[in-house]
C-alpha cells in the first residue's frame, strides 16, 4: 500500500514498485475541489456551528474535513454571503475621563429579592445592513429582562429608552450596576437615576465578571436566536429580539433558578425594604466623588 509519508521511498517510487498509476492515486486520495455553491453551503454550515470563526479558521476546518479550499477563496465567498466572525465590537464601553465615576456596590449587598439590583450593558449585533447596538437591563435575583432597546447608534438615548421600558411598570430597583462606559457616566443617565432615587453602581476596569448575569444573557441570546436566523433589516431583528426576550423571561427554565423561569421568580417577589438598602443609601450619600475619580 502507498504511504504518503514513507520514510525512505518517495510517492513516485512507491507507485512504480506497486504498478499503480500516480494520477489515479491522487484522484482517489487527494481532496477534490468543489463548486462554489457547494463550498458556500459548507462555509455557512461551519460558520453557523462556530460563529466566532473567521475565514482562516473556516478554511482550516474545511481542509481537515477533506474539502479542498484556499483561504482567499473562502474569504471572497464569505464576503459575498455577508459572513464574518462575530465578536464584541471595540469601544462599546469607552469611558470619558471627565465624567464622575461611582463605586461598585454589589459586593456589599446580598441580593435575596427582586428589584434589589439590576444590571445594564450594551452589546452589538451584526445585521444585513450594518451593526446594531442592543441595551438590556436584567434583574439580578430573578434573571428577568426588565427592559431593552435596539439602535444603530451607540449613544445614551438608546440606554435611556431601555431604562424607560424597565421602569414603565413602576417597579424601581435599589441600584443599577453598569460599566464605566460614557453612556452610563453621562449627565442624562446619572440624572435620570438620581431623580428616580436609584443608587448608581459601576464595575471597575477589567472586572467584566461583575456584570456576569447580563453577559450570560448576551451569550444565550446570540447562540439561541441571533446566530440561528437571518434578518433582512432592523425591523426583523427587533422582532426576533422581542420574541426571544418573551421566551427567555416566560418559558426558558434556568438551572440556577431550580428550573423556574425568570418571570415566575420576578413576579412572586415583593420589593424589599430592609436595612441593607438604607445602609447603601447612607454610604453613597455621605461619600464625595472627585470629578475625575478612576476606579481600577
Amino acid at each position: 500500500m502507498v504511504e504518503l509519508c514513507h520514510a525512505d521511498l518517495s510517492l513516485r517510487r512507491q507507485c512504480e514498485l506497486l504498478s499503480v498509476n500516480r494520477s489515479g492515486f491522487y484522484y482517489q486520495y487527494q481532496p477534490r475541489p468543489v463548486d462554489e455553491v457547494t463550498l458556500m453551503n459548507l462555509i455557512r454550515d461551519a460558520w453557523l456551528a462556530h460563529p466566532f470563526y473567521g475565514y482562516r479558521r473556516i478554511t482550516a476546518a474545511l481542509n481537515r474535513q477533506g474539502t479542498k479550499a484556499n483561504r482567499k477563496r473562502v474569504q471572497r465567498l464569505m464576503k459575498v454571503m455577508g459572513l464574518q466572525a462575530l465578536k464584541r465590537k471595540p469601544n462599546t464601553s469607552k469611558g470619558n475621563k471627565i465624567h464622575q465615576k461611582y463605586p461598585y456596590l454589589l459586593g456589599e449587598m446580598s441580593v435575596a429579592q427582586s428589584d434589589q439590583a439590576w444590571m445594564v450593558d450594551i452589546t452589538y449585533l451584526r445585521g444585513q445592513t450594518g451593526f446594531y447596538y442592543l441595551v438590556a437591563l436584567i434583574d439580578v435575583h430573578s434573571r428577568y429582562i426588565v427592559g431593552w432597546s435596539l439602535s444603530n447608534k451607540l449613544d445614551t438615548e438608546n440606554c435611556l429608552n431601555a431604562l424607560s421600558m424597565a421602569l414603565k411598570n413602576e417597579r424601581y430597583p435599589d441600584l443599577i450596576n453598569s460599566d464605566q462606559g460614557v453612556q452610563f457616566t453621562s449627565k442624562d443617565w446619572v440624572n435620570t437615576l438620581d431623580d428616580a432615587d436609584i443608587l448608581i453602581s459601576m464595575t471597575g476596569k477589567g472586572r467584566c465578571h461583575d456584570n456576569i448575569y447580563i453577559e450570560r444573557f448576551w451569550r444565550s441570546l446570540k447562540h439561541e436566536e441571533i446566530y440561528l436566523n437571518d434578518y433582512d433589516d432592523e425591523a426583523e431583528l427587533r422582532t426576533g429580539i422581542e420574541q426571544y426576550v418573551q421566551f427567555y423571561n416566560n418559558e426558558r427554565p434556568h438551572q440556577s433558578l431550580n428550573y423556574q423561569t425568570p418571570a415566575q421568580l420576578y413576579g412572586a417577589a415583593e420589593k424589599p425594604m430592609d436595612m441593607c438598602t438604607n445602609q447603601l443609601a447612607s454610604s453613597q450619600m455621605s461619600h464625595t466623588y472627585p470629578q475625575a475619580q478612576q476606579l481600577q
